[in-house]
């Protein structure tokens, strides 16, 4: 009677795992907007695609196809574990379109593979010497865990291009992965993707004009091009030179790239904090996604991120971008080519609490020398920002643009910049469908 009952049970398994391959389920995938919808990334928890399709394989992974073609998609593992996590995927979607994919599961050796759209990369030199001499081989290996110089330690420029490099097919944003922290910006004229290249001595210098692009924006002291700072009485606390400051690496393919900086020991007004940014990018578009959780505090305090106003002759802007989303940012001809550069954060109404500008004082001038190799001063400068609320340990968002008008001609029109980002607000405010 017991081998009967295994037997019985052996039986249902294969017809289980068979079953994983052989069959499909619909899900369905609805536009509610009457815009125009393309290259739209969406995620499906692994948690919602067991409960709906359970697969007794775990070495089969689900997979997407509208009709008899995948879709681009990616397998990502987002907390690390070693185990999918999420089946992200990209669609295009008419006004309105209701459009219906299968799902189905597939052995991993046989999982599509689609073009790389999307890049993130972190490569370091350990060799490399002081910013004085900086005429290192370009010996550089990609890792995907890092742990910073510390901000006490005699500083160094340790990796390419300075800095971890978030890319899609339109910009190329990047974060210094030093005490100093602040993000920067490549302009790209070509869709290709350029990390791998970007600050290697084959490709000369960065700061000029090349047939990808080049450095776009003159940082300084300021917060760059989205990077973050906390308010205090009037005062702006630049998440940098940290107790410790580490890189880890999430995923990156055809259809998102994804990444975390982890800070401790961030020191805010006699406060003791600690700080996690998740930073992803899709295709297509003209941003980032920003996902900061700050702990160590009690109440509520307030996130400042913003960008540099080097050369800005015009007025910031500020607009409700769409319902419940309000923008702030500039547009001029300050770019270190002298074209026009726009940058703008977008976020919640609800949580904006502070719109401001900071001095254009030269704290490096005045003794504040954080890092004198760089002229670099802690104290933000030159600076134009919007704050929001944040409670400890609850993840806070905001998006930040970035538009050069040399890529594209249209970028030199303040109400074309401000129509884009009302056009992206819209899309993020009323998020695409899914139905199982």
């Amino acid at each position: 009677m017991k081998k009967k009952s295994f037997a019985y049970i052996f039986l249902i398994m294969a017809i289980s795992l068979s079953s994983c391959q052989d069959n499909k389920k619909m899900i369905t995938i609805e536009n509610p907007t009457a815009q125009d919808r393309p290259e739209e990334v969406l995620v499906l928890k692994r948690d919602s695609i067991e409960k709906y399709y359970p697969c007794a394989d775990t070495t089969l992974l689900p997979v997407l196809k509208n009709g008899d073609s995948y879709v681009p998609q990616q397998i990502d593992d987002t907390d690390l574990n070693d185990k999918w996590d999420e089946l992200a995927f990209m669609v295009d979607l008419k006004p309105n379109e209701v459009i219906s994919l299968s799902l189905s599961y597939i052995k991993a050796s046989e999982y599509p593979k689609f073009k790389q759209n999307t890049r993130v990369r972190l490569a370091v030199n350990d060799q490399a010497v002081t910013p004085e001499n900086d005429d290192h081989d370009g010996n550089y290996r990609e890792v995907s865990e890092y742990e910073a110089i510390r901000y006490d330690q005699p500083f160094k420029v340790v990796a390419q291009a300075e800095s971890v490099t978030c890319e899609n097919d339109k910009i190329c944003f990047r974060t210094y992965f030093d005490c100093r922290n602040a993000k920067d910006l490549f302009g790209k004229l070509i869709p290709d993707i350029m990390a791998d290249k970007i600050g290697l001595p084959s490709m000369g210098s960065y700061h000029e004009l090349s047939y990808w692009g080049m450095d776009a924006l003159h940082g300084g002291s300021s917060l760059g091009c989205g990077g973050l700072a906390m308010l205090e009485n009037d005062s702006l606390f630049r998440l940098g030179c940290t107790e410790s400051y580490h890189y880890n690496k999430i995923c990156e393919g055809p259809v998102r790239a994804m990444f975390v900086l982890t800070y401790g020991g961030w020191h805010v007004n006699g406060q003791d904090l600690s700080a996690k940014e998740r930073i992803s990018i899709t295709p297509g578009k003209y941003w980032f996604t920003s996902e900061v959780t700050v702990s160590g505090f009690e109440g509520e305090k307030q996130l400042a991120t913003g960008m540099a106003n080097h050369y800005l002759k015009n007025d910031p802007f500020t607009f409700d971008a769409t319902e419940g989303y309000v923008a702030h940012g500039t547009l001029d001809k300050q770019s270190l080519n002298n074209d026009t550069l726009g940058m703008a954060v977008l976020m919640r109404a609800d949580e904006m609490t502070t719109i401001g500008r900071t001095p254009d004082t030269d704290y490096f001038a005045a003794g504040n020398r954080t890092v004198p190799e760089k002229e670099f001063s802690q104290a933000v400068n030159s600076t134009c920002y919007m704050a929001q609320r944040i409670k400890p340990n609850v993840p806070s968002y905001h998006y930040f643009f970035a538009v050069w008008g040399l890529e594209d001609s249209r970028w030199n029109s303040l109400d074309n910049f401000k129509e884009y980002i009302s056009q992206e607000a819209y899309k993020i405010a009323n998020p695409i469908v899914v139905n199982y």
